[in-house]
């Protein structure tokens, strides 16, 4: 019996994949659980466009992560803060706001995540953090802390 793969099957194969299989296996585990379908011309055809479709969505993300870690590399971000006497600050400066300061800056969406930081920045001074878009897109933005003026 041939069947196409709807899951990843350990062993087996990927979906989207058309194998053959022992009927048993195909009629009572494969198909019951929702791992695959009979192997029919019209299911095979559905599964290539979805397949294609896919790979055409994955490279329109690649190419706007790509172009969004251009618009991103080498920026800026200053902030105020106030800090005590060995230039340790009183709070902290997180991915959210380091993630806001780059928005306003571009006019574009920056995902908090795709930030690289360990921990939130709590020293002042200027600290290299790495933007994670994409495995293929990443941007290098500086972050500079300064001491808040006191009134």
């Amino acid at each position: 019996m041939d069947v196409l793969l709807l899951k990843d099957v350990q062993g087996l194969g990927e979906a989207g994949e058309v194998k053959r299989v022992a009927d048993g296996y195909g009629r009572n585990y494969l198909i019951p659980r929702g791992l695959a379908v009979m192997a029919r011309p019209g299911a095979v055809k559905q599964a290539e466009r979805e397949a294609a479709a896919e790979a055409r969505r994955k490279d329109r993300e690649l190419t706007e992560a790509q172009e969004l870690a251009q618009a991103l590399d080498g920026l800026t971000v200053n902030f105020q803060a106030r800090a005590g006497e060995t230039d340790r600050l009183y709070g902290s400066i997180t991915k959210a706001n380091i993630a806001e300061a780059l928005e306003e800056q571009i006019g574009q969406e920056v995902d908090r995540r795709k930030i690289d930081l360990d921990e939130p920045l709590k020293e002042l001074g200027t600290h290299a953090v790495t933007i994670r878009l994409a495995p293929e897109a990443q941007a290098k933005v500086t972050v500079i802390i300064e001491r808040e003026e006191e009134e």
